[in-house]
């Protein structure tokens, strides 16, 4: 077999579904933190229905900081909580939550390896409440 490398291109490919808006349930979700110290929560987002469901459609984040809290509240708000004042939530709260995410693919270098990375992602106001259910 003779082949030439040079012409074929070092792609990482994350993406198990197409591109699009899915009802989607939290499947876990990992506390960590920022480069700058803030609380970050990652979301595993899972296909709740229809062809591709219990597949890994993304991973989004939340970020604890005084940045973050703005679409924060907004994401925790439309998976059922009340965030009309003062609330205690943990990230295990947020596990089998449902909601609408809009995803997109994006593709990216990797300055460590050179490889092309792909996969989706949710934009800042990628969200959307799942209004034919009843809240927790």
């Amino acid at each position: 077999m003779q082949v030439d490398f040079s012409q074929v291109v070092d792609v990482e490919s994350y993406i198990s579904i197409p591109a699009g808006t899915y009802l989607c349930r939290i499947g876990e979700v990992r506390s960590g933190v920022t480069r700058d110290g803030s609380p970050r929560w990652a979301l595993r987002l899972e296909v709740a229905e229809g062809e591709y469901a219990g597949r890994t459609a993304a991973w989004d984040g939340l970020v604890w900081s005084e940045r973050g809290l703005p679409r924060v509240k907004r994401v925790v708000q439309w998976l059922g909580f009340d965030v009309s004042g003062a609330i205690d939530i943990h990230p295990d709260d947020l596990v089998g939550r449902r909601l609408r995410a809009t995803l997109v693919a994006e593709e990216r270098e990797d300055p460590q390896t050179g490889s092309v990375v792909q996969r989706l992602r949710v934009p800042y106001m990628g969200y959307e409440p799942v209004s034919d259910e009843t809240p927790f």
